[in-house]
């Protein structure tokens, strides 16, 4: 009788299942309890940066709060590209010296006022707040996955950079400042420009008043020098302290709105001379109707006028002011004009050391037809010279409402514009105002709150595959897919037939 062959596949095949169950069922079960992480990403996005951890480490003995404008961690978790954000927040949650409290702003009101006192920075939905002591700052969440390109496509994920950033910040025990100097019949700056103050403060920093004949010095906290209408020139002394602080590398802001003070104001001029700026003692109206705009009374004002923001130049500058504003103007977010100004000039390359200070335009007003001006500039404060000069030399001419200064060594920083009143609510026209929003915007030029740690975006990388034609394509994909799947197949045909044998 003919023996009966034994066929082994059956038997090999259960085995190999069994050994699948057994190992790899209960390794997936410990990783999965363990929840370990191997960050294969060419960034590291799911792994907290050296300096982050470096930073953590410095700061172990301080009790650290963030709290992460949603209801848990798990909605980020579960979803891909918010993924790297999720190993962030986890990360330091798991160290003992922070609390990470998730919560819905809109369900949680008052948690959320608690975390804005003072109602400045804005609680939004996926917002991330850091808090130590009595310093609080907000990454917003519109920052924490960046654009890479213009058209969108490539993001970044920049939430580590930026909440490392805030807690090193929160840390320090003080937030960076912006000084508003007081001593010259300024406006006090909690009545005339509490709006603006608050815009400031939202951007996570805080904004004081700074009498510098007073305390003779300027706080090592500070992010910059804010002169604002003032009605008298700084003293000796106070020139002495801002340029020596300008030359050090700091930075302000001018708002040197027209004043009808007699006489000159000689030290403020010689700060302005030193970066390139010559200031002139007038008020500057619109005679044409057509480059007028309204007041805040919505009437038609030849004080409130239409004004150019020039393009950035490439080739010449290696500061860009204009171009955000302009992308606002362009959208119709804002309008580009400004009001109840005075003018300014850029002097001869060889009166400042124009080898090392880069000055540029901010701001410009509107040609005719004929390329001449229709502006009008009136003497006011000054001297008999200075009226003088703005009666004969002026008409007709370009005018420049406003400049930056750039000390491309030290890397000082010089803002200024010829109005004071673009952040007095009083004065401000019911449609927002460029020149507003410019002057909001300078500030990050000035001092970009966001410490740069050193850490970077992490882009995420993408793998892909280059054909030189449609039947290449095809061909690898028959390769890839339909010809192991056809294998599968097969093989289960093959096993059926042969299951009983």
């Amino acid at each position: 009788m003919k023996k009966k062959k034994f066929n082994l596949s059956g038997i090999v095949a259960l085995v190999i299942s069994l050994l699948v169950l057994v190992i790899f069922v209960p390794v997936n079960l410990i990783v999965n309890y363990y929840d370990k992480v191997y960050d294969m990403t060419p960034a590291k996005q799911y792994t907290l940066n050296e300096k982050t951890v470096e930073l953590l480490d410095e700061n172990s003995d301080k009790e650290i709060e963030v709290y992460f404008m949603l209801d848990s961690l798990k909605t980020v978790k579960d979803n891909p590209d918010y993924l790297a954000l999720y190993h962030t927040l986890d990360e330091l949650d798991k160290r003992s010296n922070i609390t990470l409290e998730c919560f819905e702003p809109d369900e949680e009101p008052e948690r959320a006022k608690a975390l804005d006192t003072s109602g400045t920075l804005g609680v939004e939905r996926g917002d991330v707040f850091v808090k130590c002591g009595e310093i609080t700052k907000r990454v917003a969440h519109s920052k924490i996955y960046q654009s890479a390109d213009a058209e969108g496509t490539r993001v970044e994920y920049a939430g580590e950079e930026l909440i490392a950033s805030a807690i090193m910040a929160c840390t320090s025990g003080s937030l960076k400042t912006m000084y508003y100097l007081t001593g010259h019949g300024e406006k006090k700056l909690d009545e005339a420009y509490i709006g603006y103050a608050n815009s400031v403060k939202s951007d996570n920093y805080d904004f004081k008043e700074l009498d510098l004949n007073e305390t003779g010095s300027i706080p090592g906290n500070v992010a910059a020098l804010y002169l604002v209408g003032p009605q008298k020139d700084i003293t000796d002394k106070e020139y002495d302290i801002i340029s020596a602080f300008l030359d050090n590398g700091g930075s302000m802001s001018m708002l040197l709105g027209p004043s009808e003070t007699p006489g000159r104001f000689r030290n403020i001029e010689k700060i302005l001379k030193t970066y390139g700026i010559e200031m002139d003692y007038d008020i500057v109206s619109e005679t044409n109707p057509s480059n007028q705009l309204s007041d805040h009374s919505d009437t038609q004002n030849p004080n409130y006028m239409r004004v150019s923001f020039p393009e950035f130049d490439s080739d010449s500058q290696t500061q860009d002011l204009t171009t955000d504003i302009n992308t606002v103007i362009n959208s119709g977010r804002s309008i580009a004009g400004i009001f109840n100004t005075r003018s300014f000039a850029q002097l001869p390359e060889d009166q400042y050391d124009s080898e090392k200070i880069e000055v540029g335009s901010l701001m410009t007003n509107i040609p005719d037809a004929n390329s001449k001006s229709t502006t009008k500039c009136t003497p006011m404060g000054g001297d008999e010279t200075t009226a003088e000069f703005v009666e004969t030399e002026l008409e007709g001419l370009r005018l420049d409402y406003g400049f930056y200064s750039y000390n491309k060594v030290s890397g000082a920083k010089l803002f200024v514009l010829g109005s004071n009143d673009i952040i007095n609510p009083d004065y401000l026209p019911s449609q927002p105002v460029a020149s507003t929003t410019l002057t909001l915007f300078s500030n990050t030029w000035l001092y970009d709150n966001d410490i740069e740690m050193g850490i970077g975006n992490k882009a995420t990388a993408y793998d892909y595959m280059e054909f030189k034609d449609e039947k290449e394509a095809k061909h690898v994909m028959a390769l890839t897919a339909i010809l192991p799947v056809a294998i599968l197949i097969f093989g289960i045909l093959v096993w059926i037939k042969r299951r009983h044998a």
